[in-house]
This record gives C-alpha cells, structure tokens and sequence, in this order.
C-alpha cells in the first residue's frame, strides 16, 4: 500500500510548483509550520473553481482564499435574495437583485490580496469540458443530479478533483470523487540506536509513505439502491441522513427549486411522498422534514469548512481524504464520513 517517496512533486498532473516570494513566505508562515513548505507551494500552484456561492460556497471560498491557492474562479448566474443573508457572508446587503458571483468578488479579494480571483456569471449548463480543463479542483454547489453526473464525467476524463457539497437548513453533505489519489504520510517507528551489552537506546525516526486510494464517481450516490438489506442495516446504526440527501436533491431535480417556506407545508408533503419513491421502509421522519429550509449559518460553515480542509489535504497531499461523503445529520448536528458506492 505504501512506500518511502519524495514528497516534491507537483500537486496535480497540470499545477507547476514555484518558490514562494518574500511576502507569501511571510504570510504563510503559520500555515508552512503546520504543514510545511512543499505543501504551501503545492497549494500556490493549484486553480480552483467554486459554482455556486451560497453559504457554503462562500465558505468554502474564504477558506481556500486564506489557504493560498493560486486562483480561484467564483461562479454563479444567480441573483442575490434576502434568503441569501441567513448564511452568505461575502455579499454587501446593498447587492440584493444582482449577480451572486459578481457581489461576493470585491470581500473575496480582500480576504488575501495574493490570490487570482476572477468572476464567471454564466450557468453552468452551456459550460464545454475546455472550461473546466483548466482547473486542478472543481466545486458544484446547488446543482441539478444531470449537471452534477455531466460535469463529474468530464472532470474525471481531465484528471480534474471533483467536490459537491450543500445545505438545505440544518443538514448538510460534500462528496469527493478524486479518481485515484495518492497522499503522503508520515509513519513514526522508534529505533534501536544502543550498542550490544549497553542500556537500550531509542530515537523516533519519521519515514513519509505514498499511499493510493481510489474513488467511485458521483453516479455511486446518485443511482446507489438504497432498497438493498447492506445499506438499510447501516441505516439503522447511522440514521436517514444518506436518505434525505437523496430526497431533498430529487426534489430540485423535479422542482428546479429548493424547499421554500412560501410553500411550507405543500412542500414537505411532497418530501414525503419522494422519500416514499425512493425507500420502501419509513427511515425519515416527518418532522425531520421541517428543517430543510433556507441554508442555516452554522450549518454551512460546517459543512464549506469540511470541503475546503479536504480540498486543502487533497492539493497538498497531505492526510488521508474522506471516502468519500461526509454528512452533517440535522437530529444529532454531528457529522461524519460514509463510504458509499466503494466496491
């Protein structure tokens, strides 16, 4: 599984490294003692997407800004609402009526000067696979099940890393699919360094290994059988959570909308009767339902915080990634990783 390995190597197969200046030695200083050199500079070289900039696409923007990213391309063709201040942070409340993207740019830039930030206010349905070619990591939030499988696909076609995550109310998800992936770990083993017939002496020697994993691509948790008797005994110890994933995205996916409190009721009637296409056991409760509205802000910055530490891991290669859904469950406000589609 893993082997001793040079570590300096470039963060994708597209990203060149560079040396650091003066001035982003001096800013990073704290995140290169945490990690180190070679993994700042992997995330100096690395382009980034982010569609969608709710609240956890702003979330996620802000983390990765101050991380120090090479570039990081905001899009949206949305406008912003009022609804978008219960959790979006990077637009002035003066922005409501225009671009999403273009409102959030001016306190993006502002959060560190160092990074390329650019707008895009086109939607993503017209976007060719030249687009996105041009990114080591693309993000999609809030997008319909078709434009998530299409653009999966071709980011795995390119080599590109591909995150999805949202929220809806409290609850939250972000899913991985990075193809095959190697990181780096250090692994502390205590040697021997005594002379025969002396009192035993040790030191820690660190030795850093290259390990590999591989990921299942967006369509294991879009098309995954939820009906199966695996899956539904997991249910039972890990809660609906995977399940009302599954349903609030179906009903963006008929609806072209999220749940909306102007159609409250209407609305969680018609939850009801997706979970019950979509699962033959009852797993999700009724009163679950009433919390699936708006993005509610600590939810988002969990769930955006959470993407943009693995976005970080997976740029710098550093740790193990999740595999490859983290979930944020509204019943417990706890979070945590499944493996679904992983043969």
């Amino acid at each position: 599984m893993g082997e001793p390995m040079d570590i300096n190597g470039p963060s994708t197969n597209r990203a060149p490294e560079t040396e650091l200046t003066e001035t982003e030695n001096e800013l990073y200083d704290r995140q290169i003692r945490l990690w180190g050199l070679e993994s700042q500079k992997r995330l100096g070289a690395a382009k980034v997407l982010i569609s969608g900039l709710s609240g956890v696409g702003a979330e996620i923007a802000k983390n990765i800004i101050l991380a120090g990213v090479s570039a990081v391309k905001l899009n949206d063709h949305r406008i912003v609402t009022e609804e978008d201040f219960c959790a979006q942070f990077l637009t002035p409340r003066s922005a409501v009526g225009k671009n999403r993207a273009e409102a959030s740019v001016e306190r993006a830039r502002a959060l560190n000067p160092m990074v390329k930030i650019s707008v895009d206010k086109e939607p993503l349905v017209g976007k060719k696979a030249e687009f996105f070619a041009e990114f080591d990591v693309v993000v999609i939030i809030g997008a319909l099940d078709s434009e998530l499988l299409r653009i999966n696909e071709i980011c795995r076609e390119k080599g590109i890393k591909f995150f999805s995550g949202d929220v809806w109310g409290t609850f939250g998800y972000c899913f991985a699919d990075l193809q095959d992936h190697s990181y780096f770990e250090d692994v502390v083993k205590h040697k021997v360094v005594s002379e025969p017939n002396e009192k035993t002496k040790t030191e820690v020697v660190t030795t850093t290994i290259q390990k590999e994993l591989k990921f299942p691509s967006y369509a294991s948790i879009s098309q995954f059988d939820v009906n199966t008797p695996t899956f539904q005994k997991k249910l039972k110890r890990t809660g609906p959570a995977f399940i009302l994933l599954r349903i609030l995205q179906m009903f963006r996916d008929k609806h072209n909308r999220d749940p909306s409190y102007l159609s409250r009721q209407e609305d969680i009637k018609e939850l009801m009767c997706l979970a019950q296409e979509l699962i033959s056991a009852p797993f999700v409760p009724s009163d679950m339902l009433e919390y699936v509205f708006s993005q509610i802000s600590p939810s988002a910055a969990v769930v955006g915080g959470v993407l943009a530490q693995e976005i970080i891991k997976v740029v710098t290669k550093k740790e193990a990634p999740h595999r490859n859904v983290f979930l944020f469950d509204p019943e417990t406000c706890c979070g945590f990783v499944e493996t679904v589609g992983v043969h």
